[in-house]
């Protein structure tokens, strides 16, 4: 098993950067060559693993994805949040149950209401990928990472108590509702302690290499505790990146970016391997089924699929409009536009969460029974997953298109923020310097420093305003483009001089290293700032 899913890691790797290469949808790509390759004869599946999933692959994308996560934002929007959050997941697990218990033949209604638990919370990698890549506005895409962040807590706190009652354990309303809350606020507060003190730790270490390494450690560290505590793994996880995330702000440069860097490295081979192996376990699947009418089988599939897709829409559009007539709100927020309601219910795509959660089905009951239309229920699931993934992710982009949805107000309104602000850092700057310039005398060689920096600065000021008056239309260089081009020409000149005197032999590869280190933060920053 160890072998195909390094196989599977490494093909997926290279599957994403031929996609990315060909500006394709990595996610769809990798599911639809996940599907082909599954039906090689002769090739060994894949097994896909829920513990490896939840415990592994799942943190720390959740940790990544509440450290890029705004704080602010999330706080701003948390009413909309939490009925996509909460509100949702629970909604759809009861709908989809309620039309799988009538649709599917000898479906007990507790197994149904685990059908709907599963297929309950959307991935919303894919969709939050699609919207960057087609400029989804900052709100839309808030409420999608903040969607993401926490449904996945609520559907998997249903499934416990779904399962509980499928299986025959002894629960009750009062024991769903209490196991909910345990898991929530437990994990809020491990969550909120584990993020407290690694960045007490980091915050005392001066090493970036071993504030990264303790970094990569606390989703899956967290993921645990909070779990072996019999409390959400997934909110506890959450809390401590937006913690963390919040905070970075105030950690060294070098940690700042080596932590960016390695986290979206690892996002892009994890995200990879998900879709790729989401794919390869149709085979599997299909074999579960043997000896029965496939003709019912589709019929089931399509139903437990439109009711998926539909219900997601139900609620947006219901939800929306009916918390307008709650006092304040109306006044308090202006009317939302049926583009983004439309774009939201659309974006709701199933992925490995899904998949992992029905892999995670018992094979019997409490009475030692099989559990009842286990192979029906996973292969359902998959049906939901790939079929969302295929459906509304392939047209996603052509919608968002079609209905006008678009940044551009969000990108003029952060150019005149981010221009403003760095007018008032320009002018401290400036002051700074002034009061050093009164203390050194006018023939130090420190003046020319101050001359230089004096001009970074006003550089630095003149660029942030340069880019309001520039749209994606205007396509000429600026004056300030024009010497960031130079001065990279120039660092690639250097480059090639030091790269030439260590293969003359006139310096060594530790000297190299160093000076190319130099060269590369130099050309990072003015990267920044083109």
């Amino acid at each position: 098993m160890s072998a195909s899913l390094l196989l599977v890691a490494v093909l997926s790797v290279v599957i994403a950067a031929l996609s990315r290469h060909y500006n394709l949808s990595s996610p769809l790509v990798l599911v639809v060559v996940g599907l082909a390759i599954g039906w090689i004869p002769g090739l060994s599946a894949a097994e896909l693993d829920p513990e490896f999933v939840l415990f592994v692959i799942l943190p720390p994308l959740l940790y990544s994805a509440a450290q890029d996560s705004s704080y602010q934002e999330i706080r701003a929007n948390r009413r909309a949040i939490g009925l996509l959050a909460i509100g949702l997941p629970l909604f759809t697990a009861a709908a989809v149950g309620v039309v799988a218990y009538l649709s599917v033949p000898h479906l007990p209604l507790a197994a149904a209401l685990v059908l709907g638990a599963i297929v309950a919370p959307p991935d919303a990698v894919s969709a939050q990928a699609i919207g960057r890549r087609v400029g989804l506005p900052r709100q839309i895409m808030t409420l999608l990472g903040g969607e993401s962040l926490l449904n996945d807590a609520t559907a998997l706190t249903a499934l416990r108590v779904a399962l509980a009652a499928a299986v025959g354990a002894t629960t009750s309303v009062w024991g769903g509702v209490e196991t909910f809350l345990l898991a929530a606020v437990g994990g809020l507060v491990i969550g909120l302690l584990i993020g407290y003190l690694v960045f007490r730790i980091r915050d005392w270490l001066t090493d970036p290499t071993i504030e990264t390494a303790i970094g990569l450690m606390v989703p899956i560290g967290t993921y645990f505790v909070a779990e072996e505590l019999h409390t959400s793994g997934v909110i506890a996880v959450v809390v401590a990146g937006l913690f963390l995330g919040q905070r970075s702000a105030r950690v060294g440069y070098a940690t700042r970016i080596q932590d960016a860097a390695v986290r979206k490295s690892i996002d892009a081979l994890l995200e990879a391997f998900v879709f790729l192996l989401i794919g390869l376990q149709l085979p599997d699947l299909i074999r579960g089924l043997a000896g029965q009418s496939w003709l019912h089988i589709a019929f089931d599939a399509a139903m437990v699929l439109i009711a998926t897709i539909l219900v997601r829409f139900v609620w947006v559009y219901a939800a929306t409009y009916a918390a307008r007539v709650l006092p304040g709100v109306r006044r308090r927020e202006p009317p939302p536009k049926p583009s983004w309601l439309f774009v939201v219910g659309w974006s709701g795509m199933r992925g490995v969460v899904s998949l992992a959660a029905a892999f995670s089905i018992p094979l019997t009951t409490e009475s030692g029974e099989p559990f009842p239309a286990r192979a029906e229920i996973l292969f359902l699931t998959f049906v939901v997953v790939v079929g969302t993934l295929l459906i509304q992710g392939v047209s996603l982009p052509w919608v968002i298109r079609r209905l006008g949805v678009s940044s551009e107000e969000d990108a003029a309104a952060d150019r005149l923020a981010y221009a403003a602000a760095q007018d008032r850092a320009s002018r401290e700057a400036e002051s700074y310097l002034d009061t050093m310039a009164r203390d050194i005398d006018d023939q130090d060689p420190r003046q020319l420093q101050v001359a230089m920096l004096r001009k970074w600065i006003t550089t630095q000021r003149n660029t942030a305003w340069e880019e309001l008056g520039r749209g994606p239309e205007d396509i000429g260089e600026s004056p300030t483009a024009a010497g960031n081009r130079m001065r990279n020409k120039m660092l690639a000149i250097q480059r090639r001089v030091f790269i030439d005197e260590r293969d003359a032999g006139h310096i060594d590869d530790e000297v190299l290293r160093t000076a190319l280190r130099r060269l590369d933060f130099a050309e990072g920053v003015n990267d920044r700032e083109t």
